[in-house]
């Protein structure tokens, strides 16, 4: 009886197949990236301020419709340059996302950890907050308070990070029920941890993967809500700047400078999806389920 051996495989080579990343998440990585770069140098990469005005210069169309070299992408209805209003749009655009993204991770984990912790009533409340979160449409909502209390940049931030507690909620609480069910946090609780000791040092850096990939899947979301309210007028106001409300500034010269929303929204979709990738793929690496 003869067997057939097939040819031997280099450990190596399955292991740099699996551990190379595709190419569409090394484009969205390296978009993050020039992104973050351009939020931190944009005082030196800025041609000019983005309040300048020059009414002489006012509607002048990008290089490559015909513009001069003085305004690479075109100026705007006042004569303000469009690619120095772009690059201080992306900074914060990026600023009130990161602490809108980090304000709803840390609200939502630490009601998840109490949940998980008193269990009872307090996780019956909760987790009636959570639903009733998740079936309220956030836009409306926003929409409501902004046009209630003005709109103001650190009212924003607060507002966009109440947008998707209720998940991270979730998953904290289940994630720290199921510690207490392994049984290291109950043996670090019977050695007489205190709570903050328990959730902060043994239970949080468990979890941790999965709560940032839930928060590069919720990165984009609240940067599409931003300019959304930016767009409708309740969002950042003049004379600060962001992508959506570079966007809705320029609805209104579509069809006579189309340039003055088409930057801006370019932007908002590579980024969101480029964030929205390097998260699912972080979601494959990390998560041991999907191995």
């Amino acid at each position: 009886m003869s067997i057939a051996l097939s040819p031997a495989v280099p450990v190596g080579t399955t292991t740099r197949k699996r551990a190379g990343m595709p190419p569409m998440v090394v484009f969205a990585l390296c978009w993050i990236v020039a992104m973050l770069v351009v939020a931190a140098a944009v005082q030196w990469l800025s041609p000019y301020s983005y309040t300048a005005l020059d009414l002489r210069a006012r509607l002048q169309p990008p290089v490559f419709m015909g513009g001069s070299w003085r305004h690479v992408l075109g100026t705007d209805e006042l004569g303000r340059d469009v690619l120095a209003r772009l690059l201080y749009s992306i900074r914060l655009s990026l600023l009130i996302a990161f602490g809108a993204t980090l304000i709803g991770a840390a609200v939502g984990t630490l009601l998840g950890f109490l949940a998980a912790h008193l269990r009872g009533f307090v996780e019956q409340v909760v987790l009636a907050l959570a639903d009733f979160q998740a079936s309220m449409p956030f836009l409306i909502l926003a929409l409501s308070v902004l046009a209630f209390f003005g709109s103001s940049l650190t009212l924003l931030v607060c507002l966009l990070g109440l947008h998707g507690w209720e998940r991270y909620a979730r998953i904290s609480r289940g994630l720290a029920i199921s510690a207490g069910a392994q049984g290291y946090a109950a043996a670090v609780k019977q050695l007489g941890a205190s709570p903050w000791r328990v959730y902060g040092r043994h239970v949080l850096p468990n979890i941790a993967s999965t709560l940032i990939v839930s928060m590069t899947l919720a990165f984009p979301e609240i940067i599409l809500l931003e300019s959304g309210l930016s767009f409708l007028g309740l969002g950042v106001q003049p004379p600060e700047t962001s992508l959506g409300n570079m966007v809705g500034y320029g609805r209104e010269y579509l069809t006579r400078a189309p340039w003055i929303l088409l930057s801006p929204a370019s932007i908002i979709v590579l980024t969101t999806l480029s964030v929205s990738m390097l998260g699912d793929w972080l979601r494959d690496r990390l998560d041991p389920t999907l191995r």
